[in-house]
């Protein structure tokens, strides 16, 4: 067996198979803070929600989250911000570990492979993100498993491009940041980050409309859709507004960062666009009319919306585990031993 993970800022999905079918598990990366009781701990665990004791307080973690909030009027906290471990955040590590141990599982065997999502460093902030990829690494080793980070972008050319042989170009929009991603044959030609995604989105619409950053959360998440006819002066129509100006910062980024020597003369590069960011509808034809407009060097096949782009990430890592793992496993079988040739029969 083998599992690929997706650790995000806003969720965090395992992927692992299960005969013909992929099987996802999935948490939000968030907790609220609520006073203790002996009943409330009790009510907790009797429906099974995700919580952490600590003192006098409690943390309600991953998908509850978010709905404690709301019916406390609280914000939920993150453990991650900009895509990485957030430095603001003291009970970032705690949180994590739960989560993702909640998400993961135990390995199937000692030494399993488990491939985890790692951004590229952003080419427009100063932020490294060694630190946050070595802690999510020595998390997983220290549960037992044989962990590898996998850069996101890439993640998504191997879920999405297999047909086209891992070539193209990778794009995952994510929560705090987006990735991208120019592969040849599975071989990363170029690769790099941003430091904009979904929580930008909502905390420019948030503040432009006086409206907590949570409840543009759930908006966004609840059937929102870009087609610009929403009235401008609310929540969906801020939304709308920021999504294009990500939109044309990332492809403004990608123009300025691609080399032409990078891209093989006469190749027609197909586009996959991805991430929880990316799920609204109307965004692939947003992104393709954006992208058509822009000073792209090079000829685009076509652009191509993940059917599942919430899941796409972990699938990726999940392809690159097995293939790790297969090969491991060729390289482990004992050599074939050699036959005597029969003797040519006599005369």
């Amino acid at each position: 067996m083998a599992k690929g993970l997706d650790v995000g800022t806003m969720n965090i999905l395992s992927a692992q198979q299960d005969g013909n079918d992929t099987v996802f598990v999935q948490q939000r990366n968030s907790f609220v803070e609520i006073g203790y009781s002996d009943m409330a701990e009790q009510m907790l665990a009797r429906s099974e929600v995700l919580h952490i004791r600590k003192d006098d307080k409690v943390y309600v973690v991953g998908d509850d989250a978010l709905n404690f909030a709301n019916i406390f009027n609280k914000e939920t906290r993150r453990p991650m911000k900009h895509g990485i471990l957030s430095n603001d955040e003291q009970s970032a590590i705690p949180m994590m570990k739960l989560i993702i141990q909640q998400v993961v599982g135990e390995p199937d065997r000692p030494g399993e492979k488990v491939y985890f999502s790692t951004p590229a460093d952003p080419i427009d902030s100063e932020l490294s993100t060694l630190y946050h990829q070595k802690t999510i690494e020595s998390f997983l080793d220290d549960m037992g498993y044989d962990a590898e980070p996998i850069n996101e972008g890439m993640s998504v050319i191997y879920s999405e491009l297999a047909d086209n042989n891992f070539t193209g170009l990778g794009i995952s929009f994510g929560a705090g940041m987006t990735n991208v991603c120019l592969a040849y044959y599975a071989v990363p030609v170029m690769k790099f980050s941003v430091a904009r995604g979904g929580d930008w989105v909502d905390e420019q619409a948030a503040r432009a409309t006086g409206t907590p950053v949570d409840k543009v959360t759930s908006i966004k998440e609840d059937d929102f859709e870009l087609d610009f006819t929403t009235d401008v002066g609310g929540v969906e129509g801020a939304l709308s507004i920021y999504y294009e100006n990500l939109l044309d910062y990332v492809i403004e980024n990608i123009v300025g960062e691609v080399d032409e020597e990078d891209i093989e003369e006469g190749l027609d590069v197909p586009v996959v666009v991805t991430g929880g960011t990316s799920s609204p509808r109307g965004f692939e034809k947003l992104f393709r009319d954006h992208l058509r407009e822009a000073s792209i060097p090079f000829s685009i096949s076509g652009v191509s919306h993940a059917s599942e782009p919430l899941y796409s990430v972990a699938r990726g890592g999940l392809v690159a585990a097995r293939s790790d793992e297969d090969v491991d496993l060729d390289e482990s079988e004992p050599e074939p031993e050699a036959k005597a040739e029969p003797a040519p029969p006599s005369e």
